[in-house]
């Protein structure tokens, strides 16, 4: 990457900041190197200020500090021959410092933002498979991990700091993608960690209870999904009209594509839209024709049940609302491949039986697999279907 300093970071909030070489920037101060940016924030569990003569004794080459209690905004002091900058509000700051920092990679892909409880991670494998198929190179970050498709590294949490969502993205920038699907958690957008991004589109697939034990109620809950839309660069929005928070958002966003497998959708009263029209379930994935803005059309998925049906849609409403062209996606959409780990179609040695397998990611997910099981036993008929179930800690 391109030669990093530290009065250039800084020129739209301290034009008189120091000229300082800068290697990486980092909120670990564990991690913390010569040369390196240290970025001081005030987390919910520690102060990264107790943490300064730390990463001043590894040998960084300048801090930026939370202010609030410390320093006035913008103020610069001087540890040990170390410049500290302090900034109020570090963290809403934080997206914005990461990304000059990373010279703006979303301005350089076709970024696209998932947000939901549930299809988040099997939603942004197709677009990145869609769109990879389209002739893009193209990338997931998420749950699964981050990365090119076929080289996806595993990460912790669904949405990571916001330095780390700079830099991956800056990441993958340069090993060539030129689109990128993105799981967009409610954590994340809370303690705003994508504020900074410039989404080129944004999905929201559905709300359900979930992650109570940290935004309180439902209520706060969906707050925290609506920031999406309402406090960032959200692009082209994608919203499913079959639940019922997207239809009240819909009402809300009045350019937003509407995508309905269940008739929510009258076409004079959307602006844009895509509808299912008939959909029908076979052992090897769904037979879905639709109606749309674009055109109508004939899908053969190979992804199981109705929950698939409709993150397939979205995917598609997606790439159209984008530009790419319906028939090329058609052409390629029975390509599209189930996402390893969710719900897929074995054949067992020696029988026709079919075998299925699930992972619940969060051990209260109980109601969105219940409707898994009961697809395995519409779709599956007289065949036997077994169902495994890997329980995986929660992850924000």
């Amino acid at each position: 990457m391109a030669d990093r300093n530290l009065r250039d970071l800084l020129a739209p909030w301290v034009p008189d900041a120091p000229s300082r070489a800068l290697r990486e920037m980092t909120l670990d101060s564990r991690v913390a190197a010569a040369g390196d940016l240290f970025v001081a924030v005030v987390g919910h569990q520690a102060d990264g200020r107790r943490y300064i003569p730390q990463a001043i004794a590894q040998g960084v080459a300048a801090i930026i500090a939370e202010a609030k209690g410390e320093a006035t905004d913008g103020e610069i002091r001087e540890m040990h021959g170390v410049p500290v900058i302090y900034l109020s509000q570090l963290n809403e700051r934080l997206s914005a410092l990461a990304g000059r920092f990373y010279h703006e990679p979303s301005d350089n892909l076709r970024l696209v933002g998932v947000t939901g409880t549930n299809g988040k991670t099997t939603t942004t494998q197709l677009l990145a498979q869609w769109s990879q198929l389209l002739g893009e190179t193209s990338a997931v970050m998420g749950t699964v991990g981050n990365g090119l498709l076929g080289k996806v590294i595993p990460t912790e949490n669904t949405t990571g700091s916001a330095v780390d969502v700079q830099h991956e993205l800056a990441g993958l920038v340069d090993q060539g993608a030129t689109f990128c699907a993105m799981e967009v958690s409610s954590h994340g957008l809370v303690q705003h960690r994508v504020a900074a991004l410039k989404f080129a589109a944004s999905v929201f697939t559905n709300l359900s209870r979930d992650h109570l034990d940290y935004h309180g109620d439902m209520e706060h809950y969906e707050a925290a999904k609506w920031l999406l839309y309402s406090e960032h660069h959200c692009g082209q929005a994608i919203v499913n009209a079959d639940d019922e928070v997207g239809r009240r958002w819909l009402a809300k966003l009045p350019d937003a594509v509407a995508v309905s497998m269940e008739d929510h959708i009258n076409p004079n009263c959307h602006g844009r839209w895509l509808k299912a029209t008939e959909v029908n379930y076979h052992d090897s994935g769904a037979t879905i024709r639709f109606s749309s803005s674009w055109g109508d059309g004939e899908i053969e998925s190979h992804l199981m049940g109705a929950f698939n049906v409709s993150n397939l849609l979205l995917a598609l409403a997606t790439l159209l609302a984008l530009g790419y062209p319906l028939a090329d996606l058609l052409k390629t959409a029975a390509r599209l491949q189930p996402v390893c780990g969710r719900m897929e179609v074995f054949t067992a040695p020696g029988n026709r039986r079919w075998w299925w397998i699930t992972r619940i990611r969060r051990m209260h997910w109980k109601k969105p697999y219940r409707r898994r099981a009961c697809t395995v036993r519409a779709s599956c008929g007289a065949s036997l279907a077994v169902v495994a179930i890997a329980i995986k800690v929660s992850v924000h």
